[in-house]
């Protein structure tokens, strides 16, 4: 899962400015087709100066942005937008002083404005434009009320979903640590396990396995709390625990490593090949006291990385009889489910006429 670590923020930001330029740029829109229908009726009544069907709309746009600026608190609040009813009911009740503010400064703005060149500014009786003009003004903010609620409602779920997503990946990166931290006490109790052994039939041998145990766990320390690594890194790991398995066992196993160069950039979940390694060691190598051969192989498949760990003389117990999963390949199951869904598997498979195939298919990511 790469880049688990760090979210951007890109996205609720973007849903942000989508809502900002959509309010705006309807807002401008709006002004230009009233400044058009303005000046279609000003030629049709026999007007003969453009710049005032263009001065009266340009106004009411002034007017009616500034006290568009002074909702918007109200407009954009997210507790009211979680309740319509309430959010309208919000609007409803200031939308007379809204419609009075807007009258009396429009014309105030016009009158100043016609005076200052030297004209008077005409209009119906004072009682007929606050009748007229609220009843337009209402009208169009309530199709505005409407449009706003729309957008700021569709912004507010993007972000919310976008949180959801975030969050649900936060879980997973927390899960997925979680579930890498219990694989390396249980390695660690077998490794010294394996070294207490050898403490008591081969000194030298024990002393060898603990300079390769401190190998192993400077190597682990190294990877931190990576989920990831690449697949060069996990066999230093893997040749590591290997290592001290061959010392233990000494000529009852032999490992051969066939791995594909090309496979080395690969990323793949960390101390994944050591589980199946360590997997087949307690299940085969530990119960036989004869020579055990295991192969361990990468290759690419396509858009695919498939990597093996296979002995030729283990047996896999099937059936309700059978013991489930230890605790690092379920760990394993898990760890491929979250990170890479259906597109990352493990399966454990007899082969014939003995011998156990451990696969693990995961998509192809190269580091970096």
């Amino acid at each position: 899962m790469a880049g688990c670590k760090e979210f951007d923020l890109m996205p609720s930001l973007t849903q942000q400015r989508i809502g900002r330029l959509s309010m705006i740029g309807g807002a401008i829109l709006f002004w230009a087709l009233m400044v058009a229908v303005a000046i279609q009726d000003y030629w049709r009544d026999g007007g003969q100066n453009l710049w005032e069907p263009i001065f009266w709309e340009s106004s009411s746009a002034l007017v009616g942005s500034f006290l568009f600026y002074l909702q918007l608190p109200v407009l954009t609040d997210r507790q009211l937008l979680q309740t319509p009813r309430r959010w309208f009911l919000r609007q409803i009740a200031y939308l007379p002083l809204v419609c009075i503010g807007f009258i009396v400064l429009t014309f105030s703005l016009r009158h100043g404005v016609y005076a200052l060149c030297g004209l008077t500014y005409k209009h119906d009786p004072w009682l007929e434009v606050f009748v007229y003009e609220s009843i337009k003004l209402s009208i169009f903010l309530g199709l505005f009320y409407v449009v706003i609620f729309g957008v700021q409602s569709y912004v507010f779920l993007l972000e919310e979903k976008n949180n959801a997503e975030r969050a649900t990946k936060l879980l997973q990166v927390a899960h997925i640590q979680r579930l890498s931290q219990q694989i390396q006490p249980h390695f660690l109790f077998n490794a010294l396990n394996a070294i207490s052994s050898l403490m008591y039939t081969d000194v030298d041998a024990a002393d060898r396995a603990l300079s390769r145990l401190a190998a192993l766990l400077r190597h682990t320390l190294d990877l931190g709390e990576e989920t990831e690594t690449s697949l060069e890194r996990e066999l230093e790991l893997l040749h590591a625990y290997a290592d001290l398995m061959l010392i233990r066992f000494g000529e009852r196993v032999s490992i051969s490593w066939q791995i594909d160069p090309q496979t080395l950039r690969c990323k793949v979940p960390t101390m994944c090949l050591q589980v199946l390694l360590e997997n087949t060691f307690k299940h085969t190598v530990e119960k036989r006291s004869g020579l055990t051969q295991i192969s361990v192989q990468a290759n690419l498949l396509a858009d695919q990385l498939q990597l093996i760990v296979e002995d030729d003389v283990g047996h896999l117990v099937t059936g309700p009889s059978s013991n489930p999963p230890g605790i690092g390949v379920h760990n394993l199951r898990q760890r491929l489910a979250v990170m890479y869904g259906e597109r990352g598997r493990i399966q454990i498979e007899a082969r014939l006429p003995a011998g156990v195939r451990s696969e693990i298919i995961l998509p192809l990511q190269n580091e970096g």
